[in-house]
């Protein structure tokens, strides 16, 4: 499971390189380690060590501080969703009739679909 800070901190490399117009093999050669490490680094999937993230630094000629930078203000739009969530959803969710119909009807599904169904759900959960 990726950390929340981690994904941020990888996402500000990418964004970072980008704007510099660097590929993840110049980043990787300029910090002396391979791409697929940069390419793990901006998803989130590994963590970057502190002195990891100040060679990246000076390679991206960026203070450290900028890849924490907008991570205030992204923790309090995770947390507004969430209440937002929370209140669109009745406190006993499974008191609720339409939820347990929904739930009966989906695993009434074969289990193929139902992966692609749930991955559907997660999808359009995210974007909304």
């Amino acid at each position: 499971m990726t950390h929340p800070v981690d994904v941020h901190v990888g996402k500000r490399i990418r964004h970072r390189r980008w704007l510099v117009g660097m590929t993840q093999q110049q980043l990787a050669e300029r910090v002396g380690i391979k791409f697929q490490q940069i390419q793990k680094y901006e998803t989130g999937a590994n963590r970057v060590s502190a002195s990891r993230l100040w060679d990246i630094a000076d390679a991206l000629e960026v203070p450290v501080s900028f890849f924490f930078e907008g991570i205030e203000s992204e923790a309090e739009q995770e947390a507004a969703q969430a209440s937002a969530v929370a209140a669109a959803m009745p406190a006993d969710i499974l008191g609720d009739k339409e939820a347990l119909d929904l739930v009966r009807s989906y695993y009434a599904i074969p289990e193929n679909q139902r992966r692609r169904l749930f991955e559907l759900a997660r999808v359009l959960s995210d974007v909304a």
